[in-house]
């Protein structure tokens, strides 16, 4: 597996303007401060809660959101000014699935203009051999031909997810960013569509930037994740790292709050979010500055990085 895209200390930060002049008097840090890098094939997770900047950075790597600072490099090159390009290649290896299957299509428009139109954008091919492409890309996903001349109202919302897929893997992109793609499905139809999404991977040797709030879906899905807090990285590991060795209190917190089907160890679960919410009160100045900002990322092995003050309060142990 080969690097082929990295971000670096990437930062959105929206203005804040009052008073009679509106001017700029603060500002919200949506992102900030961010740094990842993506390996071919390799399943990457974004995980906290609603507003903390998962879905903020999904957007600023497809161009939908302007970038404050930092960079974007794509096989070696600096694209961060170029991202708008609708016809580079970037964009074209960039593919993007929205939370709300409904409103990322246009409802005036059937399936078949919705998956022809990454096709047509940047690849030349003759009709015939479009059409073949469009049967092609919903086999892949479990569909048939005749959802070709459907509208997307006409589908179930696992039905549009799936063809949601279809048209982010038209292409043969490198990196997928999923964006909540099974947060609005029953659990039936997650898993189909999760499955589904695993099986094209391993057919196209796609790269995903998997962004969830659900803990057991990433846990399903990603090789590496990092769990956000308030546009900053908390924590940052392998799957074994965040599940097996959680260090920060943030990751402990939203660990220990997934529900429990053991109902013999309830009482120890419920002793352990006691133990980890006092944790919290009373240690919260070794993950937290005066301001509420998470401390910037420090290694504790060759693939674990955690937010803290210090790294010598965690190997003493009074962090843990």
């Amino acid at each position: 597996m080969g690097e082929f895209m990295r971000i670096e200390n990437l930062k959105v930060h929206y203005p804040i303007r009052s008073g009679f002049f509106n001017r700029v008097t603060d500002h919200v840090y949506a992102v900030d401060d961010v740094s990842m890098v993506f390996e071919e094939g390799k399943t990457y997770g974004l995980v906290g809660e609603s507003g903390s900047g998962k879905s903020t950075i999904g957007k600023s790597i497809v161009g939908l959101e302007r970038i404050t600072s930092g960079t974007i490099y794509y096989e070696g090159e600096d694209i961060s000014k170029s991202i708008r390009n609708r016809r580079s290649d970037y964009r074209r290896n960039v593919q993007m699935i929205f939370q709300d299957s409904l409103s990322s299509f246009n409802p005036k428009r059937r399936i078949t203009d919705v998956l022809g139109e990454p096709i047509r954008n940047f690849e030349s091919l003759t009709p015939e051999e479009e059409t073949r492409r469009k049967i092609e890309l919903l086999e892949i996903v479990g569909l048939t031909e005749e959802a070709l001349l459907k509208y997307p109202h006409e589908f179930s919302g696992g039905q549009r997810q799936r063809i949601g897929v279809a048209r982010a893997v038209a292409i043969n992109p490198k990196l997928i960013i999923a964006d909540e793609p099974v947060s609005a499905l029953d659990l039936s139809v997650q898993a189909q569509v999760l499955n589904f999404m695993k099986r094209i991977q391993e057919e196209f040797k796609i790269s995903y930037l998997f962004i969830s709030h659900d803990l057991g879906v990433v846990k399903h899905m990603c090789d590496e994740l990092a769990i956000m807090y308030r546009g900053r990285f908390t924590e940052y590991g392998t799957r074994s790292d965040i599940y097996g060795n959680p260090q920060h209190i943030y990751t402990r917190r939203l660990l220990s709050a997934i529900p429990q089907i053991d109902t013999e160890n309830r009482d120890e679960h419920k002793l352990n979010r006691l133990r980890v919410e006092k944790e919290y009160q009373q240690n919260a100045s070794q993950y937290y500055d005066e301001k509420g900002r998470v401390y910037d990322l420090k290694a504790i092995s060759s693939t674990h990085h955690v937010g803290l003050k210090s790294v010598e309060n965690l190997e003493k142990g009074s962090v843990i």
